[in-house]
């Protein structure tokens, strides 16, 4: 199996051009205000432009309104939504948009899960680490990417233990909160598809 793999918090064209090189499937543009990878959606919109076609690109949200979702997809076009599941109980969304709905360590899970859905820990962006017990779990009932505390040197064991669909890193290939270090996007993604041996 090839496993899936998304860069996300990406604010530079150098971040973007490493992470398509070094083989991720997506790329993601964090918009909340109160993350050090927060991106406007102008900035979104003229770095998306790098991103080739096969690459998805994800608008990345937590707990948006109605009015802030619009006035980002106005100006950015992702090819997918991703915040937390219960979120999209609120929201209108364009017809066809595609979602990434995210589930928390330490939350209540449903009954029936989406086709592709992503597991975090309790908190995004923080380097803590998800529950990988529950997640092991949760990727025999669905196409799941996991989150929460990954990196180069923890991925390896990730994949080994949950055999998810896919992984997403954000701070784990950082040199400091919200700065990319491109020799750690590709390690990180050299890792993860070598551990993807089942």
């Amino acid at each position: 199996m090839t496993i899936w793999v998304k860069i996300c918090g990406l604010t530079t064209a150098e971040s973007i051009d490493v992470a398509v090189d070094s083989g991720a499937n997506a790329v993601g543009f964090v918009f909340h205000a109160s993350s050090p990878r927060n991106v406007s959606p102008a900035q979104a919109a003229e770095l998306a432009q790098r991103v080739p076609l096969g690459v998805e690109r994800f608008a990345v949200m937590k707990h948006p309104s109605r009015d802030f979702l619009a006035s980002v997809l106005a100006a950015f076009q992702p090819d997918v939504l991703q915040t937390d599941a219960a979120d999209f109980d609120d929201l209108d969304l364009p017809a066809g948009m595609r979602t990434l709905p995210v589930y928390r360590t330490g939350r209540p899970m449903p009954d029936i899960y989406p086709a592709r859905c992503l597991y975090e820990s309790a908190d995004s962006g923080q380097g803590h680490r998800a529950d990988w017990t529950e997640a092991a779990m949760l990727a025999g009932r669905t196409r799941l990417v996991l989150a929460g505390g990954l990196d180069p040197a923890s991925v390896t064991e990730a994949v080994g233990r949950v055999r998810p669909y896919g992984v997403d890193v954000s701070s784990g290939v950082e040199s400091t909160p919200g700065r990319k270090d491109l020799g750690k996007i590709r390690a990180f993604v050299a890792a993860a598809r070598a551990a993807a041996t089942y």
